[in-house]
């Protein structure tokens, strides 16, 4: 999994309604958009809008039978997300940036900034 599939599934899941959705899918085999809205207490066009985000992102597939369209959750793209966050986390490990000085730390080095700049002065005359 690249890293603009991470980016696609992790925006999708970063939206509570859409969260919210897909964890119901989940948890069921299968659902139709009638059965997230009557749980939900969203509007059709707004299940209908996440569910295509969710689709995009591979973490459902739908299936058309009659009138009725049917989401089930995709674990594989879940599994290969994980898989792919995980190595992400091991990557390659920055040297953590020092912390900013504050209060008299950082007054204390300021003082000693212009103390040692009055010194060269001097010393150069």
């Amino acid at each position: 999994m690249d890293r603009s599939e991470v980016e696609k599934i992790s925006k999708a899941l970063a939206d509570a309604t859409r969260l919210r959705i897909f964890e119901a899918i989940s948890a069921t085999n299968h659902m139709n958009c009638g059965e997230i809205v009557s749980m939900r207490g969203v509007t059709p066009a707004t299940v209908s809008h996440h569910l295509k985000i969710l689709s995009e992102a591979r973490l459902i597939a739908c299936r058309r039978e009659g009138q009725f369209v049917y989401s089930q959750a995709v674990p594989e793209t879940i599994r290969a997300y994980t898989q792919a966050l995980a190595k992400i986390a091991r990557g390659k490990k920055r040297k953590p940036r020092p912390l900013k000085r504050r209060g008299t730390e950082a007054a204390e080095g300021r003082k000693r900034k212009r103390e040692n700049r009055y010194l060269k002065s001097k010393s150069q005359i």
